[in-house]
């Protein structure tokens, strides 16, 4: 056995033995849906509002499993999440998915924020990928349209941030209290155009494909700066608010915008994002340590978050793999098991720099989720787990 075979059995064994049983045996809610948070320390608040965000990454996350893996419990989870974003997230009247419930599944924040929406599309279009329910393709459709119909900027291209319920203007289009309020965001379209990505994997939709094209074009254009970094934020007309870099995000669409431009299968496309993804994962080595871990963002040359951010670990291994840094994912995920790793279950939210478990924010909640670290478990399991 190789290493990176090696690395596929122990990731599988992470996958089935800690991340997935986690969410299946402490965060499903008898009632129905999931549970909205669980603290550092690993108390359940059951009372704790529920995310379209992290509803909809677990949509994705037990499809994707089931579809690789083809457990019965993880199609069973990954339906309970379904019918929650089907019966309760989705607005009924004006379209979209709120931005969360309260426990009971009422309404609470009916915001419509796009970054959310754009998960939701990815998670019913991977559900429909693992089980061939059309509901769930139609659901994924009705989705992608609300945020071509409100978000699409066609004069000056890309999304805006957020609107309000009824899809009029809203003055705080933040995702959360740490970001600008700006009208456009890198984050929001690099997981819309993973949204869309998922979906067109599925619907071979002609208008879809013009806008993952529009997308990878705007990353390269307008999102990539000359040294490589993501731009953050931005105004409507694509004017920069901030010198900030994010080594997460940075090696995170390093591969992402590979599997869009793969899927869309133009040879010249492909050859220009290529490119560019090796210098967005190349600058964003900058924030890799030693210990292989990478830390989480900051404004050059001296102010910078040292913390090992659970999902800036998981992307760090995905994104060194597809640029065929196989020693550099490995080291990554080392680290992830020396210090990320928890052990009653799940991943700790970050490590500090001396490698300290931080037990003071989520192991699940708003934004702690399966996604990225199953996802990297998946990801490695379909490319390295052949022959």
């Amino acid at each position: 056995m190789n290493a990176p075979q090696r690395l596929a059995a122990e990731v599988r064994a992470e996958l089935e033995n800690d991340i997935l049983p986690f969410w299946l045996s402490r965060m499903q809610d008898p009632a129905g849906g999931f549970y909205g948070q669980m603290d550092g320390s690993g108390r359940l608040v059951p009372d704790a509002p529920r995310g379209g965000i992290l509803c909809a990454r677990i949509l994705w996350t037990f499809s994707a499993a089931y579809r690789v893996l083809g457990k019965a419990e993880y199609l069973d989870a990954a339906r309970n999440a379904f019918v929650q974003i089907r019966d309760r997230f989705f607005d009924r009247q004006f379209g979209g998915i709120y931005w969360s419930l309260n426990a009971d599944g009422t309404p609470l924040d009916t915001k419509k924020q796009f970054y959310a929406i754009a998960f939701a599309v990815y998670g019913c279009a991977e559900y429909f990928r693992a089980t061939g329910e059309e509901e769930a393709l139609e659901l994924a459709i009705k989705l992608w349209r609300s945020i071509e119909g409100h978000s699409l900027d066609l004069e000056k291209g890309g999304y805006i941030e957020a609107c309000t319920r009824d899809w009029k203007p809203i003055a705080d289009m933040r995702l959360s209290e740490k970001d600008r309020n700006d009208a456009k965001t890198m984050n929001t379209h690099l997981h819309i155009l993973e949204g869309y990505t998922g979906l067109y994997r599925v619907w071979k939709d002609e208008t879809l494909r013009r806008r993952l094209t529009d997308l990878c074009e705007i990353f390269m254009v307008r999102i990539v700066r000359p040294d490589g970094h993501l731009g953050l934020f931005f105004d409507e007309d694509w004017r920069s608010q901030s010198d900030m870099v994010s080594f997460g995000h940075d090696i995170e669409a390093s591969w992402l915008l590979c599997e869009t431009a793969e899927l869309l299968e133009d040879e010249a496309l492909l050859r220009r994002v290529r490119e560019c993804c090796g210098r967005i994962a190349t600058a964003s080595l900058e924030g890799l340590q030693p210990d292989g871990s990478m830390i989480y963002e900051g404004t050059p040359p001296a102010s910078f978050d040292t913390d090992r951010h659970w999902w800036v670990q998981a992307e760090t291994v995905v994104g060194c793999l597809n640029q065929g840094w196989t020693d550099r994912a490995i080291r990554c995920w080392e680290y992830i098991k020396s210090h990320l790793i928890a052990p009653d279950g799940e991943w700790y939210w970050s490590a500090d720099a001396e490698g300290h478990p931080n037990t003071r924010d989520d192991r699940a909640g708003f934004w702690k989720c399966p996604y990225h670290n199953g996802r990297m478990c998946l990801e490695i399991l379909t490319t390295y787990s052949r022959g």
